[in-house]
């Protein structure tokens, strides 16, 4: 297939494009590399993808309208992976129109752009912060998600319904995946496993929120991948039993579809800081604070759906997926 995927020099973006291209499909990737973390790390998974003679990069804003729309004109892609958006909840506090300019504008332009093309499926990053809220574990797409707690939720609950429109509108396909705390090798410098290990390695203190308490879903890359691959995979169908008196939030008439995307093995913060230091044979001093604004206390993924519609299945236990990580990292920054 030819796939457009967004986001290309990103975390997630990067190894779903050398998936793509693995398996024989045809990729052509965007990415605007903003400065939001060190671009030098972008460019350096950019190195690892050229060498597939199926990829093309292109250095594109998804916010661009009009550059945008002469992308789907020119390039006819059969399917999409929308990865691209401005990340961070905390980062949402200080500068909240990166996220109205990406994760809004940014979106509508790429639905235009699989609208006007007649993309075959459309597959986009929706995030566990829509939950917000919300106390029921483990979080299940049928929970409600109306009250976010972060501006960078807000737009992933916009995403879901600007998707949900097209896809009623004009019948095109949508999956929304609601990723949950992804981290592994080429991970992003400003996510939990990156900022402990950079601080245990230099020998500074950790600052733990919430007292080290938050329980995260922690999920390793490679599962992920597996998730998305499989469910750009299935194109979805309308739900025709849906119904409007007893609405299923998971699910429509139109062809939408919502799914959870984690390990389904939530842990404390404070035992995955353990791992890290297991795995750097180093230990270091911890300065356990209060929770931060915008963050939710605990996230813990029912995959079920996603399992039982795709056969996705993760595996990778957390102390392995640590190992890898540190294993890259050392290597990457030639540390020891």
């Amino acid at each position: 297939m030819k796939v457009l995927v967004t986001g290309a020099a990103g975390f997630i973006g990067f190894h779903v494009s050398r998936y793509l291209l693995e398996r024989g499909d045809e990729v052509v990737g965007i990415d605007n590399l903003n400065d939001y973390y060190d671009v030098s790390l972008k460019r350096a998974r950019l190195e690892q993808l050229q060498p597939f003679d199926a990829f093309r990069f292109e250095l594109l804003d998804i916010a661009d309208r009009d550059a945008m729309a002469r992308l789907f004109a020119k390039e006819s892609f059969q399917r999409v992976v929308h990865l691209a958006a401005q990340a961070g909840v905390r980062y949402s506090l200080e500068n909240p129109h990166a996220y109205v300019d990406s994760n809004l504008l940014g979106f509508i332009n790429v639905l235009e752009g699989c609208r006007n093309s007649r993309v075959e499926h459309l597959v986009y990053a929706s995030s566990s912060s829509v939950y917000g809220a919300n106390e029921t574990m483990p979080f299940a797409e049928r929970d409600n998600v109306d009250h976010p707690v972060s501006l960078y939720a807000a737009t992933k609950k916009a995403n879901e319904l600007m998707a949900h429109t097209y896809s009623h509108l004009y019948e095109l396909p949508t999956t929304g995946l609601r990723f949950f705390t992804v981290y592994g090798p080429w991970g992003r410098p400003d996510m939990s496993p990156f900022l402990f290990t950079r601080a245990i390695l230099e020998g500074r203190p950790l600052k733990v929120f919430n007292y080290g308490k938050h329980r995260r879903d922690f999920t390793y890359i490679d599962d992920i991948v597996e998730g998305v691959i499989r469910t750009l995979d299935r194109i979805p169908a309308g739900n025709p039993s849906w119904s409007g008196l007893h609405p299923d939030p998971s699910c429509s008439r139109a062809p939408w579809k919502v799914y959870n995307i984690g390990n389904s093995k939530p842990i404390e913060l404070l035992t995955y800081i353990e791992h890290i230091e297991q795995a750097l044979g180093r230990t270091t001093e911890k300065q356990l604070l209060p929770l931060q604004p915008g963050d939710v206390e605990h996230t813990y993924a029912d995959v079920s759906a996603l399992m039982n519609d795709t056969g996705y299945q993760p595996d990778t236990p957390i102390r392995e997926g640590i190992e890898r990580f540190v294993a890259w990292y050392r290597d990457f920054y030639r540390v020891a």
